[in-house]
């Protein structure tokens, strides 16, 4: 068995190699050159067959990747990479790398976790497709709101804002008279050149909706419902929401707690312990998805709206803490209660525990 450690950049990677004694065998720069790959990859299996891999998660994995598991690499671990440092070189990063496939190489190879590493979850094609149509709708939408900015701007220049000939420029009604405005001859040429970008984004959303859709009512077999069809029973939660939740959350068997998803999305609370002081909390830790937490902010408003017994609960923590800090308990409340949904395979329930819940209330089980 060989244990592969690859610290990877765009152009090159840099790998050291051990055998099962920890001796290093290989260490040495590849280029990214499809045919030196090849030769790295070709000479690591003449020397064993059995080999182990770590790498760093960077945004241009997936070749890489994908290379690994064509090479029938036993055990692929993905992990954060940690924070720079001063004395920072790729040979000392892949040694490090190294290090740490070798020694904890038995709990890595069982799939168990190890302390103080914190691994990344491989996503699998169809995760990784529908993270990339979501990311892309949130995309469209931020530049819309740039381009609908730029023009705001433009109005405001010349205190036409009252003469709308509805409540906003943003309708049908709206655009025509934005088509149609006498403005300075530069100021024109710059609204004609954002009517057409935001018309462009506006095509381009309906072509990027039509696929989530798509894409969040396919069926699995041996499933009745999805787990973006189970999300969507949930106040607020659209195809583009749920596919997007779901897409990140993976197998749910991965979260062996309710706070174990809050905590995977950075919803729960630092800890700065220091001698006898034990409950020195801070801040979320907003590690994990920041496309996750976007999408669970955006939901807030729907349950409290929806949800008395939420908006209930939201009110008694304001009341105490303030409107930032209950809001941010509703986002971490959401995700607990979506564990229960993709666990159990059920939907939401309003105002109160699922049907399961409430019958083992009723005969005096302890919930689990």
């Amino acid at each position: 068995m060989l244990y592969v450690a690859i610290d990877q950049h765009a152009k090159q990677i840099t790998v050291a190699v051990r055998n099962d004694q920890g001796e290093d065998v290989l260490r040495r720069q590849v280029s990214t050159r499809p045919e030196k790959i090849k030769e790295f990859f070709d000479q690591v299996i003449e020397m064993d067959a059995e080999f182990m891999a770590i790498l760093e998660s960077c945004g241009f994995n997936d070749w890489l990747l994908e290379e690994l598991r064509r090479r029938n690499c036993r055990e692929v671990v993905l992990i954060h990479p940690e924070k720079p440092s001063k004395k920072k070189t790729d040979r000392r990063d892949a040694q490090k790398l190294c290090d740490l496939l070798w020694l904890n190489r038995e709990r890595l190879a069982e799939g168990k976790p190890v302390h103080g590493l914190r691994r990344v979850y491989i996503a699998t094609k169809q995760e990784q497709d529908d993270r990339q149509i979501t990311a892309l709708r949130q995309g469209l939408g931020r530049r819309r709101t740039r381009v609908l900015n730029k023009i705001q701007r433009i109005l405001h220049r010349y205190n036409l804002m009252w003469d709308y000939p509805t409540k906003s420029f943003q309708t049908q009604a709206g655009r025509k008279w934005l088509d149609n405005l006498a403005l300075p001859e530069m100021d024109r040429f710059e609204m004609d050149l954002l009517l057409a970008e935001w018309s462009s984004i506006e095509e381009q959303i309906q072509q990027v909706d039509a696929k989530i859709v798509e894409r969040a009512s396919r069926k699995e077999p041996g499933k009745i419902f999805t787990p973006t069809q189970i999300l969507m029973t949930a106040p607020g939660v659209s195809f583009y929401s749920g596919l997007g939740l779901a897409s990140r959350i993976g197998p749910i068997e991965r979260f062996p707690r309710p706070r174990s998803l809050a905590n995977y999305f950075g919803l729960t609370p630092g800890s700065r312990n220091s001698g006898n002081v034990k409950d020195r909390l801070g801040s979320i830790t907003k590690e994990g998805s920041k496309f996750a937490r976007f999408l669970l902010g955006q939901l807030v408003l729907h349950f409290l709206k929806q949800d008395p017994k939420m908006r209930d609960w939201y009110r008694r923590i304001k009341l105490r803490r303030g409107s930032k800090i209950a809001r941010v308990a509703v986002m971490r409340r959401i995700t607990t209660t979506f564990w229960h949904m993709l666990k159990y395979q059920e939907g939401y329930t309003i105002g109160g525990p699922p049907a399961r819940l409430r019958e083992q209330l009723a005969a005096g089980t302890p919930a689990k």
